[in-house]
């Protein structure tokens, strides 16, 4: 497996990022996510898992905030990769771009149903914290779960 960056708007991230959000709205009776929506303009770090053959298994991708932090946006691997390690690996390398640019900090939001993404964050070392940025007072975050870890 490797580890790739690549451009938000292209064509095998946007298909992953769709076949993550197709999940979440079936996992959650149609809701959509709450917050503001990635885009081109706002994404600092994509990164794509692929496998040897360059299929992609993942991906993750990082917004800027305003204090020194990111947050972890679009965290996906296809159903048939999945407990392969493929999103630990994205994660940790999402964090080392993260210690790169200078952010100490990453932050993220999840569903109470999603219980492997809440596994991957405790064991990887985040610990829940209140909502932040836009998600604070939005009703739609009101379910959320937000994460935050300190990169040293």
């Amino acid at each position: 497996m490797r580890i790739e960056p690549a451009a938000w708007d292209h064509p095998v991230v946007q298909q992953l990022a769709g076949d993550q959000q197709a999940e979440i709205i079936e996992l959650y009776g149609g809701k959509t996510e709450p917050g503001r929506p990635p885009s081109a303009a706002d994404i600092s770090v994509v990164l794509v898992a692929r496998d040897d053959d360059g299929t992609p298994l993942g991906c993750g991708a990082l917004r800027a905030l305003d204090d020194g932090a990111a947050e972890v946006k679009r965290m996906y691997v296809v159903p048939a990769a999945r407990r392969r390690g493929v999103s630990r690996a994205v994660l940790r390398a999402l964090e080392e771009a993260a210690r790169t640019r200078g952010w100490t900090t990453l932050r993220l939001e999840t569903g109470p149903l999603q219980r492997a993404a809440i596994g991957l964050y405790e064991s990887g070392g985040y610990s829940p914290i209140a909502a932040f940025g836009g998600y604070a007072g939005d009703p739609k975050a009101a379910d959320s779960l937000f994460f935050e870890r300190t990169l040293v």
